[in-house]
Formats: structure tokens, sequence, C-alpha cells
């Protein structure tokens, strides 16, 4: 699975009030000069920290004993005290020495993005004219002493993201701080959110997702800019946010338990360029009498239960509407794709995947020669791809499986160049892969599954060199497979069960693919293959050259090759079999021939091996039970033989082995081998047994005579019967 696309939004909305705060803490802090030397007790507190520290590229090296420019360190040019530290994403790591807290001049303690570890000092209570603190993306752990620092007269910035073992209850004690921005995101604080910090005047940011909150989520009482409560437990209704109507710019509340409808009141937030309210528990249909902001970029209401029409003010746009993305998935949509959303000219993600949204696909969505993105996968749809689509000439993803889409793949659609996704399964589209599709060379990812496709694989895919994802199972493809098959460098997994393939499997170069050989990887190191397990593209949306929207494409399927139910023979290569990356081989129900390779001993990632259903011969490798991750094998109805020991711990399979009826295979180690029996002629079961063999045998006639004669007279006697079993044959589709 694919993994849905989730909105990842990178560079948040800046602040003005925290621009003006850095200018006016600037005036105070100008670079050393030689008149003016460090404050003696300043300089020593800043040795004795950097003592404590590791820093193994030497980024501090000129902290020495004299008075030259520190790296990061900003002195007043007058006291010579220090009043800023700014050491970010310098791979620093250690624990914060308490010296620290002797810089009480100290107005801005940036040390985001290194390795700093243990306990948040309690003494940075004493750092009176702090204004700024981000310790943001360290390693930071234990209770936060958040009722010293809130407490802090003159603090603006408090910013703690990013430390996973920091946490603890959040105090109700904002009624006597100054803060504009509170980021405490992505850490471990549980609780409520606190009825004081609903009435914090200055508060203009606030950051709490990625925490174990939960109660009710309430109103907030000041003029917010940005808001951000996502991956918490907060339930209840929507609130109107009545006093941020001109002021709030991001609501981000996903993936919480929020329920109920959307109010039309956040209809009245007259700047909001972003809204995510995906992964609640929103039901009813969207008001009519909702009218979304001309600034909105973002609008994410995906899975949620919500219902009814599309609702046309979503689609219908003025010159100043920009909506970028519109992500209303997994949901209960019904009815067709508004016209007018082929109007949305900005529009780069069109999410609408997992509804029951009906009819044909808009004729004019090329419109949209911004688009980036298209999923309307799990839909009812029907029709054809309009031919005018080649117009989203900057398409990357095309996704339009499970739906009721029908015809042939336009030769027209090489014109999507830079398409990377393309995954119409599970339709009814006939015909062949067109040839001009080799112009479509970014292509990664191709779904073309059970549809009614036909015709052998041609050179098109060959020109596709980025594929890592091949499926054409369930189709009607026929011929022999090419020699080019498995020549893709990054391919990932190839699924070609489910047709007509014939002729022997390509004994090509095997050893080109990274995913299928597992590169780097030995049979003593399999822990690390769960890292590279599955592989992914992203496909990036930017919205106005600033914030960043990522759509992930995950493949959650295994590394794997899949070409059971053909008609291939002969032998199977032997470099398929050295193929050490490979986690599920299916082979099954083909016409495959000779002795299992003994190479299958370097297939250290296998899970699943099915062999089953085609004439191998011979005995299995000893070594197979090598395979310490296999946990699926079936080897059944085939022509092995031999002895199989029970050291071998094949009881694990124990219907692996069925149908060779010249397998031995000891369950039990010292008591003797089982042969495994042919498969059952029709109808030997009846007649099987020992002292009562004959019994069944007259009771099966005796009970065949009956019934054929209550036939005979319920067929002639009476007449709606009759007329029931002689009625014609009706024709199933």
């Amino acid at each position: 699975m694919e993994e849905r696309g989730n909105l990842v939004l990178k560079n948040p909305v800046l602040i003005s009030v925290n621009l003006l705060l850095l200018l006016s803490s600037s005036s105070l802090c100008f670079v050393l000069t030689e008149e003016t030397d460090f404050n003696g007790k300043d300089r020593d507190s800043l040795l004795s920290f950097k003592s404590s520290l590791t820093d193994p590229k030497q980024r501090l090296s000129n902290w020495v004993s004299g008075f030259n420019n520190w790296t990061g360190v900003t002195c007043n040019n007058q006291t010579g005290r220090v009043i800023s530290i700014k050491l970010t994403n310098l791979n620093l790591s250690g624990q914060i020495n308490p010296s620290l807290c002797n810089l009480i001049m100290l107005e801005t303690l940036v040390l985001s993005q290194n390795n700093f570890s243990g306990f948040i000092p309690i003494c940075f209570r004493n750092l009176k004219f702090l204004k700024i603190l981000d310790l943001g993306n360290n390693g930071f752990q234990g209770d936060v002493p958040l009722v010293e620092l809130v407490s802090l007269p003159y603090l603006k910035v408090l910013i703690l993201k990013g430390n996973s073992g920091l946490g603890g209850l959040i105090p109700d004690n904002f009624s006597v701080s100054s803060l504009e921005k509170i980021d405490l995101s992505y850490n471990s604080f549980r609780g409520v959110i606190p009825e004081s910090l609903l009435h914090l005047k200055s508060l203009k940011y606030l950051d709490l997702s990625g925490n174990g909150l939960f109660g009710m989520l309430n109103e907030f009482y000041q003029p917010l800019v940005v808001l951000n409560l996502s991956s918490n437990s907060l339930s209840g209704t929507l609130p109107c946010f009545s006093a941020s109507v001109e002021s709030l710019n991001v609501l981000d509340l996903s993936n919480n338990s929020i329920m109920g409808g959307i109010p039309t009141c956040i209809s009245s937030l007259n700047v909001l360029t972003q809204l995510n309210l995906s992964f609640n528990e929103l039901k009813y249909r969207v008001s009519p009498r909702f009218i979304f902001s001309d600034q909105l970029l973002v609008l994410d209401l995906s899975y949620n239960e919500i219902s009814g029409p599309i609702p046309s003010v979503i689609s219908e746009t003025s010159d100043k509407s920009g909506l970028v993305l519109l992500d209303l998935s997994h949901n209960q949509f019904s009815g067709e794709i508004p016209l007018g959303i082929t109007e949305l000219k900005n529009l780069q993600g069109l999410i609408l995947s997992h509804n029951r949204l009906s009819g044909e696909i808009p004729a004019r969505i090329g419109n949209l020669t911004y688009l980036q993105a298209i999923d309307l996968s799990y839909n009812w749809l029907s029709g054809s791809i309009p031919l005018n689509i080649v117009g989203c000439f900057q398409l990357l993803q095309l996704k339009l499986s499970n739906n009721n889409l029908s015809g042939v793949i336009q030769p027209e659609l090489d014109a999507l160049d830079s398409l990377k996704i393309f995954d119409i399964s599970d339709n009814r589209f006939s015909g062949e892969i067109p040839l001009t599709l080799a112009g479509c060379k970014s292509l990664e990812i191709v779904d073309l599954s059970s549809n009614n496709l036909s015709g052998e694989i041609n050179e098109a895919i060959v020109k596709w060199v980025n594929l890592k994802s091949l499926s054409l199972s369930g189709n009607n493809f026929h011929g022999a497979l090419p020699n080019w098959l498995f020549s893709f460098e990054q391919m990932h997994s190839i699924d070609l069960s489910r047709n007509n393939f014939s002729g022997l499997i390509p004994d090509g170069d095997f050893n080109i693919s990274s995913s299928l050989n597992r590169r780097g990887l030995s049979s003593n190191n399999l822990s690390q293959s769960s890292t590279i397990r599955s592989s992914g593209i992203r496909v990036t949306l930017v919205l106005l050259g600033k914030n960043e929207m990522s759509f992930g494409y995950t493949l959650l399927s295994p590394v794997g090759i899949d070409l059971s139910v053909n008609s291939l023979r002969g032998e199977i290569p032997e470099g398929l079999f050295g193929l050490q990356g490979v986690e599920v081989l299916n082979l099954s129900y083909n016409y495959l021939a000779g002795q299992i390779p003994i190479s299958l001993v370097k297939m250290w990632s296998l899970t699943s091996l099915d062999l089953s259903h085609n004439s191998l011969s011979g005995q299995i490798p000893t070594n197979i039970s090598g395979l310490q991750e296999l946990t699926f094998l079936n080897l059944s109805y085939n022509c092995l033989s031999g002895f199989v020991p029970g050291e071998q711990k094949f009881w694990r399979f124990p219907e692996a082995f069925a149908g060779n009826p010249d397998l031995c295979v000891e369950v039990v180690s010292g008591e003797g081998c089982h042969k495994m029996k042919p498969p059952l002629a029709p109808g030997e079961d009846i007649f099987a047994g020992d002292g009562e063999g004959m019994i069944s045998v007259w009771a099966f006639w005796i009970s065949a005579v009956v019934s054929f004669y209550v036939g005979v007279v319920a067929l002639f006697c009476f007449p709606p019967a009759r007329h029931y079993i002689l009625r014609p044959m009706k024709s199933v589709y």
C-alpha cells in the first residue's frame, strides 16, 4: 500500500513579531571589539559549558582564552556581557553544564538541531533577561521546568520541539507569561491544554502537535496566527475561533478525535491559508453556505466520514483564489466531480480517492496546467481517461485504480513525460500498451493489473529506466518474457501473474537491481534489511515558492517476483535463485521442470517461496532449512523425490510437500518418513476405507437411484417444478 499522500508542512508561516524581536535585540548585540573584553565570569562560564560538550567537528575550536570572536557568541560592545548564543546544527552533544546559567544578561539561547541530552537545567530560571529559548530537535529528556520558564518576565519565544523524551504536564500558570510563540511539538507532554493558555493575550503561535494531550478542544480567546494541535487525542466539536477571524493563518487539528460537522463559522476565518482537519471523526455534509477564503491554499478534510456531494463552494473561484491542494479522500462524498474544480488554475494536488464519486472524469481537467498529483482511485467513476489530461504536462502522479473506467490507453499519454506514478489497476481497460509510452521515461511505479489488457510486452517498457515496480497481473498478456525483464537498476518488485505468458524464464543479468540483490548485506546482518524493505518516492508540491508539501507513495509490498499462473516452461534459471534481496518468490501454476537450484541458499531475505503446481523433479536442497526468514513454503504438486530429514524442521510447513508421491518427509527425527500421497482422483474419497468400504459403496448407489426416481416424479407430476427444471439457461456476464 500504498500509503496515502500525507501533508507535511515545512518552513511554517513566519511570525512578524519574532522578526521584530530579533531586530530589537540586534541593537544591543554588536561584535566584540578589541577595546572591550569578555566579562571574566561570562568567559569562564562559557569555557565550563564547552568542557562538558563533545565537538567532533571542532566547531568551537576558537573558544579559547582570548577575546576574539567566538563561534555563535555575541556580546554587548559596551559591557562585554554575553547576550546571545546561537549554536545551531553543529553536531554538538553532551549535557548542558549549569555554568550556562551564570550568563545572567543572556537574551537569546539557541542550541537547536544538535545531539544534546540529559535534563533541561532548572537554573534557567536565573536568566531573567532571556527572550528567546530554542532547544528544539535534540535528545533532552525528563520533565520540563515549564513553571520556571513560563515565569521568565521577558521570554517571548519558547521552542522545545523534537525532543521525544521531554514531557510532563503543561502547567496552568500562563497568566504571568508574555510568550508570543510556543512550540512544544513532537515531545511527550500529556494531560489537558491548560485554561490559562487559552486566555494568554500575547500568544500568536502555538504548536502542541505530536504529544499525548487529551480532553475537549476548547475555544481560544486571543488572535492567533498559527494553531497546530495535530496528532493528539483531543475530542469534542470544532469551535469557531472567533477571536482569530482576522489573524488565523494556519489551522491544523488533524489526527485527533474531533466529532460533529464542520461549522459554517469556520468560513469566517478571512485570512486562513491552510486548513487541515484530516484523520478525525467529522460527519455530515458540508453546508452550502460554507464559503472558503480566497487566500486558502491548502484544504485537507481527508480520513473523515463527511458525506453528500462535493460542495460547489469548494470549486467556486474568484480571480484571487489560489487553492493549491484539495484533499477530500477517505470520506463518503458522492455524486459527480464538480466541473468547477477544473477552474482552480493554481491547483497542484487533487486527491479525491476512497469516496463514492460517480460519473466521468471532467473532460476539461487538462486546464489544470500546474497539477502534479491526481488521485481519483477507489470510486465509482466510469468512462475513459479524457485525452485533455495531457494538458497537465507537469503531472507526476496519476492514480485511477479501482473504478469502472474503460477504453484503451491512449498513445497520446506519452506527452506526460514527467509522470512517475501511473496506476490504472482494477478497471476495465483493454487493448495493448502503446509503443508511444516509451516517451514516459520518468516512470517509476506502473500498475496496470486487473484489467482486460492484451498483447505482448513491448519495447516501451524498457525505456522506463527508473522503473521500481511493475504490475501487469490479471490481464490477457501473452507471448514470451523479454530478455531485458530483470535489467532495471532500481527494480523493487515485478508481478506478471495471472496472464498467458509462455516460453522460458529469461536467464538475464539478475545482478543489476540493487533491491533484488540487497547489495551490502550478508547473511550475518539481516537485521539491517528492515531499513530498506520498502521503497518509495516523494512527490513534492511547492506553495508559492515557500512552503512545501510532500505526497508519499511508499511501496509497502515486499521486494519480490511473481510469475505465477502462466504457461512458463523449462528450468528455473540459476541466477534467479541467487537474488539475496528477494523476499517473495512465486512461480506456482506453471509447467516448470528440472531441479530446484542449489543457489537457493543465497536468498537470505526470502520470507515466502511458492513453487507449487509445476513439474519440478529431483531432491529438495538440504540447505533450504538455513533460510531463517522463511515463513511460507509451498512445493506441493510437483515430481520431487528423496528423503527430507526431520532435523530440517519442515514440520513448520505441513502442506508444503503434498502431491509429491516419491517424496518422503520425516516429521519427527527417528520416527521414519511419511510418503506424500499423490492427489486423489475424482470420487476416490467416496470409495476409500477398509472394513466399511462396501457399506459406503452400497449407500452411494442406493442414494443415487432414489434421487433419480424422486427427480423424475417431480419433473412430470408437478408443473411448477417441471417449468423450473426445464427453463432456458441464462447467460451470466
